[in-house]
């Protein structure tokens, strides 16, 4: 077994030792989205910084905290917090929790993140369901060795995102009188803001969202077989669409005023699950 895979069996082995039980579902939550582990019971929380060769997080709006317990009798396991590539992490880090909750037996996993709106049809506040993604990080997190035993050398990213599970997340948020929109999320190395010229070619290319994070996650998960869904809060309308700078700030305010419909709605969709 190769560095990359023996580090995630032995991160996956120190972070089972804090897990009460084998959770059903993880998720990740992005930018100004934390807290939503208050609405579990019987937790267990566990600092990341308390898991040897774990990476740390850096960024405002995440914790840096695992959090075990049970929605209405469903063991998850949520992540406060995630790593970016731009933190100077390589695709190894960012992705090993998604790969340790794999290798656990976790087989569902939901991904979130604050994005910017590239569909003028959007406002801040809108709820968008990932619909397939473009990786424009310029990396790929399968580069390098591989772990047959873990997934394929060539995985197909013809159905990133499990359309069952989106299903469900419609089916909960038209039952909540939520807009749930659709589309496709640019992933963008970061950590600067995109330029004007690169939202118009975004646009141009079919994208509705923009962010720095979770399509190395999801890449790496359909890797090894798990199913996913993703979910954006559209925290700012992207560079260009409004006659004003954009800054990291903007997103924490808004996906705090966004937070009590988007908790609503992943709490509905895990109890579904």
């Amino acid at each position: 077994m190769t560095s990359r895979w023996q580090r995630v069996a032995d991160c996956a082995t120190r972070i089972q030792a804090f897990m009460p039980e084998t959770p059903r579902v993880l998720l990740v939550l992005g930018s100004g989205l934390g807290g939503f582990s208050a609405h579990l019971t019987d937790t267990v929380r566990v600092p990341y910084a308390d898991i040897a060769d774990f990476p740390r997080s850096t960024v405002l709006g995440h914790s840096g905290m695992w959090v075990f317990g049970r929605l209405d009798g469903v063991p998850i396991a949520v992540m406060e917090g995630r790593f970016h590539r731009y933190e100077g992490y390589t695709f190894d880090d960012t992705t090993l929790p998604v790969r340790c909750m794999a290798r656990a037996g976790v087989g569902r996993l939901i991904l979130t993140n604050a994005a910017g709106g590239v569909d003028l049809a959007f406002a801040p506040g809108d709820l968008m369901q990932i619909e397939d993604h473009l990786n424009l990080t310029g990396d790929n997190p399968l580069v390098g060795p591989n772990d047959e035993a873990s997934g394929p050398r060539f995985p197909d990213m013809s159905t990133v995102y499990d359309a069952k599970l989106a299903a469900l997340a419609h089916q909960t948020a038209q039952k909540q009188g939520i807009a749930l929109k659709r589309g496709i999320y640019a992933g963008m190395l970061g950590p600067s803001f995109e330029t004007p010229a690169e939202i118009r070619m975004l646009r141009q290319l079919g994208a509705a969202a923009v962010g720095m994070s979770t399509v190395a996650e999801a890449i790496a998960a359909r890797h090894m077989g798990m199913e996913v869904l993703g979910i954006s809060c559209i925290t700012n309308m992207a560079a260009g669409t409004l006659p004003q700078p954009l800054n990291h700030e903007e997103v924490i305010t808004a996906g705090r005023l966004a937070k009590p419909k988007f908790e609503g709605l992943l709490m509905d969709i895990i109890r579904k699950m």
